[in-house]
């Protein structure tokens, strides 16, 4: 594959750092944007032609269906599981396709965040009253008001959650029981952050793919609210790649944020910065 011209580079980041700063963020669009930056040869037709899939989907919804947020919960799921078999299973968590919209659209296997997305931008665009749940350690699709919640889960094909279920699954990840704000619907940002995340996971795993890794990072830090730790990972991930002096530079730039609050640390990154600058000796 030829390398990406830096122009298509830019103005792609160009777009998504617009996009995440609007005042209604696109997801399904800022989504497609991260699989651009997985696949340099995703360009605006595949990017169009996967928003042209989601419209599609949505139009075999049927209009307004009966039994409010429940109907349109059956109504989806039936749609997007049972007819067209949408789903995940345990071996979707080795893939990075698992994370890209693009793939997860034309393979229909993907993580649960990333089938959450398919489930909310299919329903949203039929009007549904639909939103992401960010439950501890899996995600899944809320449908109505928070007194009339119903949740489904798109990795086991759209199956409708009990209130026992939800238990169970936050649970075994957090050995817990439900609070309640767990169950607050997700806006578009942090639902892209929580993907990224997935991404950088996926990469830390696999010291080969520190690419994945930066990238994922970048986009991570172009969201109006991120983790500042972020800055020492992509300082970390420039100096495992070769750019010691980029990598030093941005040591210390985060050493400068943190040294108010913990003198020591900021001096460990500092001597850090020092010893990559030392790597060009």
């Amino acid at each position: 594959m030829q390398p990406e011209p830096e122009s298509g580079f830019a103005q792609r980041r160009q777009r998504f750092a617009e996009e995440v700063r609007s005042e209604r963020p696109d997801l399904a669009l800022l989504c497609l944007l991260v699989s651009a930056e997985a696949d340099g040869s995703l360009d605006q037709a595949e990017i169009d032609a996967a928003e042209i899939e989601l419209d599609r989907l949505a139009g075999l919804l049927p209009f307004r269906p009966p039994a409010g947020a429940r109907g349109w919960a059956v109504a989806v799921s039936e749609l997007l599981g049972a007819r067209y078999g949408f789903r995940g299973s345990p071996g979707d968590y080795q893939r990075l396709g698992s994370s890209l919209l693009h793939k997860v659209l034309r393979r229909r296997r993907g993580l649960p965040i990333l089938l959450s997305v398919v489930w909310i931008e299919v329903a949203r665009r039929a009007g549904a009253p639909v939103y992401g749940v960010a439950l501890p350690g899996h995600f899944v699709v809320g449908f109505g008001p928070p007194e009339d919640q119903i949740l489904v889960d798109p990795f086991d094909g759209g199956r409708l959650l009990t209130d026992q279920d939800t238990d169970l699954l936050v649970a075994g990840a957090t050995g817990a029981p439900l609070d309640p704000s767990m169950l607050a619907p997700a806006d578009p940002l942090e639902i892209v952050l929580r993907i990224l995340n997935n991404v950088r996971a996926w990469a830390a795993a696999r010291p080969e793919r520190t690419d994945v890794q930066l990238w994922a990072v970048e986009l991570s830090l172009l969201l109006p609210a991120h983790p500042a730790r972020l800055r020492y990972e992509r300082a970390q991930l420039l100096v495992q790649r070769g750019d010691f002096l980029g990598g030093a530079a941005e040591m210390d730039a985060y050493a400068d944020v943190v040294a108010a609050i913990e003198p020591s640390s900021a001096e460990t990154i500092r001597r850090r910065a020092r010893a990559a600058r030392a790597r060009l000796n």
